[in-house]
């Protein structure tokens, strides 16, 4: 399987990386990505390297986790979330539980 990547940009990005590699069924680990800093903004890189159980309730749970910090859950923001395996992007801001669900199902197979 290879490592699948969440670039997570926003002010309260340390905060959601922490919660997307502890949601159930997530092993991963995260860290600073100073080289892509900006004004004011953070940028993580969150590294799922194990997905435990199937990819329909994890694809749900990372677009819950999404939503929630994207409308500022309990005050805290991100700006921009990108799911990265290989070649494949995908930005969550418009993506559907499918869409998300389909790129895992493509890293768990590589």
């Amino acid at each position: 399987m290879a490592t699948i990547q969440f670039a997570i940009e926003g002010q309260d990005a340390v905060l959601a990386a922490q919660e997307l590699v502890s949601l159930d069924g997530i092993q991963g680990s995260w860290t600073t990505d100073d080289t892509a800093r900006k004004e004011g903004t953070i940028a993580v890189i969150a590294s799922v390297i194990a997905i435990v159980g199937g990819t329909v309730a994890i694809a749900e749970q990372i677009r819950k986790w999404y939503k929630e910090y994207k409308q500022g859950k309990s005050g805290t923001t991100i700006d921009k979330v990108v799911i990265v395996c290989g070649s494949q992007r995908l930005l969550l801001e418009n993506a559907s539980a499918e869409q998300i669900q389909k790129v895992l199902e493509s890293c768990l197979n590589q």
